[in-house]
């Protein structure tokens, strides 16, 4: 694949990947799960935390390693098998979950503001899928593009919110301490599922490292677009969500899908709640192709190593485009998929759960690495060693256990269809021999 994405396209990617439903519509789940502003608040500063630690330290593998994504990471550090179950997780559940559930709110959204009739949203998310199928077949370096010029334009209804609401003068208090939970909320469940809820909306920003062989200074580029990204994505999440709690009594945003839309109508009348949802609308759109984007290259990395039935289909690119094709038909069908089986809670909240279990894993790389490999070329640094890397550590430990005691069930489910990845493995690996 040739180096053709700058530093500009990749920051375009980790923001356009991260910053989509999540930021718009998780307000009213969290709200639920905390029962205040001020918990609220909380639960997005520390998602944003957590999520910047661990982008900070796994950016050190990626600069470190000159190999293609977090797949190579977890091969390098623990073995092919472990790098292998992160692929195939990616494959069968993060990428199509994304995919589907993203393309799901869009055809809600999109049926409510042009008066379409509900059933026809499932229609309209599958068309969004195949749309963008055929957008990111044209190649990448167009599609990176796109991406680029459409997260501009996603922050722009962020933006106007934001400014329009802390300049508003009928503010609602959205007090931010003391920190409290409301009545009948506990402190350790409020946090436990708050912070599952917000880190689906931090989602994303790892799947730029599967870009690695196609950014034209990864070494540099790839660890600043990480850090960049993450850092403005946790401010603008903070401050959009307050801007919420000030326009919205939490009553009224408690388990409400429809906020950001309500939101936008009262601070901007009818039209201009209308012309925020259309922005809301590409901020989705956005989403769904920065995730198409990365994630067609997950069945194509498996199968250059040969670790899936039928690679020498599936690892080939187009040779004028660069864009493997079978990977992006794999993905998308899966997709589409989910799109008709629907349920965004629990596809989002398994999503968050798997990943979060092999990030944990990344992070513990860099430790392990360390001590390994102390003489290993390390542009970037993770700064502040140890603390850092430990921050992350807990903070995914937390979310994976809190997530099997919360969400037992969920969490099997997850597992499960993680490890039926490895009857493939294996299969692959005698027939290899």
């Amino acid at each position: 694949m040739k180096r053709q994405i700058s530093f500009g396209q990749a920051l375009a990617t980790v923001v356009g990947s991260v910053i989509g439903a999540g930021v718009f519509f998780k307000i009213g789940t969290i709200t639920a799960q905390t029962g205040s502003t001020s918990m609220t608040l909380f639960v997005w500063i520390l998602a944003g935390i957590i999520s910047i630690a661990s982008g900070l330290t796994i950016s050190e593998i990626a600069a470190s390693l000159k190999i293609n994504g977090a797949i190579k990471y977890l091969d390098y550090t623990y073995g092919r098998v472990w790098g292998f179950l992160f692929g195939w997780a990616q494959m069968i559940v993060y990428f199509p979950a994304q995919i589907g559930a993203l393309s799901s709110i869009f055809g809600v959204q999109f049926v409510s503001l042009f008066g379409i009739k509900a059933r026809y949203s499932n229609l309209i998310a599958i068309l969004l899928v195949l749309f963008l199928l055929g957008i990111n077949l044209i190649g990448t370096k167009f599609s990176s593009k796109m991406q680029s010029v459409i997260t501009i334009l996603k922050i722009i209804p962020i933006a106007l919110i934001i400014i329009w609401g802390l300049f508003n003068p009928a503010q609602i208090p959205a007090p931010i301490i003391p920190l409290t939970v409301g009545t009948g909320h506990s402190f350790p469940t409020a946090i436990s599922q708050g912070l599952l809820s917000a880190l689906f909306a931090f989602e994303g920003w790892i799947v730029v490292t599967n870009l690695a062989n196609e950014v034209k200074n990864p070494e540099k580029d790839l660890s600043r677009a990480i850090i960049l990204g993450l850092s403005a994505i946790t401010l603008i999440y903070v401050l959009i969500n307050y801007t919420f709690m000030t326009v919205l009594p939490i009553d009224q945003l408690t388990n409400n899908n429809n906020a950001a839309f309500q939101a936008s109508m009262k601070l901007f009348g009818q039209f201009g709640g209308k012309l925020v949802t259309v922005g809301i609308l590409i901020s989705v759109y956005g989403a769904v192709n920065a995730f198409m984007l990365t994630g067609m290259r997950t069945p194509y990395i498996l199968a250059q190593d040969n670790l899936l039935p039928f690679s020498n289909k599936i690892g080939k690119a187009n040779i004028h485009t660069g864009v493997p094709v079978v990977g992006a038909f794999i993905v998308d069908a899966i997709a589409i998929v989910m799109i008709l089986l629907g349920n965004f809670t629990v596809l989002t909240d398994m999503l968050v759960f798997v990943m979060w279990t092999f990030n944990t894993m990344l992070s513990v790389a860099v430790i392990i690495l360390r001590k390994r490999e102390p003489e290993l070329k390390r542009p970037f640094k993770v700064p502040w060693y140890p603390i850092i890397p430990i921050i992350s550590v807990i903070g995914g430990i937390f979310i994976v256990v809190s997530t099997i005691i919360n969400q037992f069930v969920l969490s099997i489910i997850g597992i499960g269809l993680t490890l039926l990845g490895l009857p493939i493995y294996y299969y692959m690996q005698k027939k290899n021999n």
